[in-house]
Order: C-alpha cells, then structure tokens, then sequence
C-alpha cells in the first residue's frame, strides 16, 4: 500500500479563506463571527464575502451557481493552487474528482404559494402535483442536482478525470475521503481533488432541521455548553477542498507534502446512549490513533456531543481537543474536510505530530480519520 499525502489545501467559511485564517481562530487570536439576527432565533455562521472573480472567471458561470456552488468552486481553485496544480493543464486532465453534496437551493417564491394553498385545497395531494407539474421549471430543477458542484469544478478548473458525487451529509464528506485515499493507496490512481460545500443561509434548510428539534436557538455557545438548554446545531455556511496523492507521486512533480493521511474509517451505528462513544473508540483503535490534536466535529445536539466527549476523554487523554463547530458552524458534507485541512495545516505547522478528526452526524453517521507528520 502506498502512502497518501495532502499536499493542497482550499478553504471558505465565516473566519475568511485559507488554512492561516482559520488557524489563527483555532488558536484564540480570531473570534467566531455569527449572525444572530438575520434569521432569529436560529443563529448561522455567514460565509464570508468573497471576490469571485478570484477562482470563477466568467460571470456568465457565477450567474448560474447558487451560493453552495460557488462556495465549492472557490474552495477549489484555493486547493488547486495551493498544491501547484492550477495551471497544470495536463495534471488535472487525469487528476479524478469526488464531490460531498446535499440537494440544491429552492425558489422560495413558489414553495410559500404551495404551502399556502395546501391549507385550503380541497384535494391536497391532487392540488400539489398540478402546482409541482405546473410551477418548477426543468432548468430550475436541473440547477438542484447535487452532481452539478461536480460539474461545474469541472468545467471552471478543468479537472476532468473520473468524477463522483456522495450525498449523505456528514457521512458523505468522510466517505469521499476514505475512497480517495484507499484508491491512491492501492495504486489504482495517483491524485485526487476532494471536498465538499454547504450554504447554511436558507430558510429551507434551517426548516428542516427545527423539524427535526436539531438547532439552537439561542445566542453562540461552544458545541460543548449547550446541553444544559437542549442541546442543538448552529449551522456554518463554507467549503473545504484538499489534493490528494501519493508520495511517490507528489515527489516526481516536486510537491511539498503537508501531512499523511493514515487512515480514514466510516461508519453507522444504531444510535442509543453511549453508542457515538463506543463507535468512536473502536475507530480510533482500528486506526492505531495516539493524537496529539483532535479536530472534533461535534454538532452540539444533546446526548450524542457528550458521548463523543466521553470517547475523546478516553482514547486521547493528553491532546489538545478543538471543535470545527465553535470556529465556522456545522457545515454538514463539508464538516469532514475541514477538520482534516486543520489538521494537516497544524501538522504542517509543527504544531502536532498527529491529529485524529472525528465526524459524527447529527442524526447517523459516524466517521475519524487519522493524519500524521510526513516522515
């Protein structure tokens, strides 16, 4: 098996763009920037503003993006160069893509008409798919799918290997990990761009999880005081890309590697008290962790932020514990990623030799991945 390294790094949230930014919140020089009024009670960390012109050129490209999209590509093209692979026309023609990826943004508009006439229809079901049939154009509905980040990666940094798109939030951006490094590691191909994005400014999805009783709503708290008032996720708008590749590979082109990524784990437990903890430990073994440095992505959410405190306190007894969702949110498909450019950014910093990055999903999931110093 050969090893994997990260040798690029593309980073958007609330804190700014690039490893440096975010590392100066981790380590107590920046603080959180949340947004409490824009949609009360529900706090969001906003994504910063960006100059997109930066890594989308053409405005004809950014018009037909939604924010997430954007976001993505930013991130991208901050991954493509800081790995020095941006201009490398040919390098990105074999360089293969995995996306982490939720649905589409919504027209507002017609959702609120909808939901509106469903409270009088005399026929509901009958009223929804004459208004479904009637009211979302083809092109609106083709601008949600979840492959278009994908594509659009694509089409903007031409990087046109093989391509795949996971959804399955959190879950996805550990899996989209895990694929690309067990496919470097078996020699099966050499590098990989992979990452995911997540717009936390909508109504739609802020609905959705109050439905299901996952947010906070009340002013910001570390993910770790919140269970005293319930428990909940405060969502964080921001993208994360990385280059992957292997050692061998990385050194021909004359790559400086910024940490190895030794291993990747996944899985979905049957959630229960203190199932998150047993899953936790248990990965961390199969992956022989000793970290110094955890990058947590605990949500906040009751029951399930305190198991995973209970398996850290255990299985790394003297690290340093820092939570990705105190700095930029929970950012859902692109949580994963983020906690890794942290750590491997640390680790190329000198400031850990290893780091363990948990991810465990508000609701299923649960996912670590273990990164070392390049020997």
């Amino acid at each position: 098996m050969r090893d994997v390294v990260v040798t690029g790094i593309g980073l958007v949230s609330s804190l700014g763009e690039g490893a440096e930014a975010h590392l100066a919140a981790l380590s107590g020089k920046a603080a959180p920037r949340v947004d409490q009024e824009t949609f009360a009670p529900y706090p969001v960390h906003p994504a910063v503003a960006l100059d997109w012109d930066r890594q989308i050129a053409k405005k004809s490209d950014q018009r037909q993006m939604e924010a997430w999209q954007k976001l993505g590509c930013y991130a991208a093209g901050l991954a493509l160069e800081s790995a020095g692979t941006k201009d490398d026309a040919a390098l990105k023609g074999r360089m293969h893509l995995i996306v982490a990826a939720g649905g589409g943004e919504r027209d507002y508009a017609v959702d609120g008409q909808i939901l509106t006439g469903l409270r009088t229809a005399e026929n509901p079901g009958v009223f929804l798919n004459e208004r479904l049939m009637g009211d979302l154009r083809p092109t609106l509905f083709l601008a949600q799918l979840s492959n278009l980040l994908a594509g659009n990666i694509s089409i903007v940094h031409g990087v046109t290997g093989a391509s795949r798109t996971f959804m399955g939030e959190e879950s996805s951006g550990v899996d989209a990990i895990r694929i690309a490094r067990e496919r470097i590691a078996s020699g099966q191909n050499d590098i990989f761009l992979v990452g995911g994005a997540y717009n936390a400014e909508r109504p739609d999805v802020l609905l959705i999880y109050e439905m299901g009783g996952f947010l906070w709503k009340h002013p910001f708290r570390p993910v770790r005081e919140r269970a005293p008032e319930g428990g909940g996720m405060i969502l964080g708008s921001g993208a994360c890309f990385l280059v992957l590749e292997s050692r061998e590979h990385a050194a021909a082109r004359g790559a400086t590697p910024l940490a190895t990524l030794a291993g990747v784990t996944s899985d979905r437990s049957r959630r229960k008290p203190s199932s998150v903890d047993q899953a936790l430990r248990a990965q961390a073994d199969r992956l022989g962790a000793r970290p110094d440095v955890v990058l947590s992505g605990a949500t906040g959410v009751k029951g399930i932020t305190e198991d995973e405190q209970a398996a850290l306190a255990a299985l790394a007894p003297n690290a340093a514990i820092h939570a990705t969702g105190d700095l930029v949110g929970h950012t859902m498909e692109a949580q994963a990623p983020i906690g890794v450019a942290l750590a491997a950014a640390l680790i190329a910093d000198r400031k850990a030799d290893e780091a363990l990055v948990t991810s465990v999903g508000h609701w299923r999931g649960e996912g670590a991945v273990r990164l070392t110093k390049v020997s």
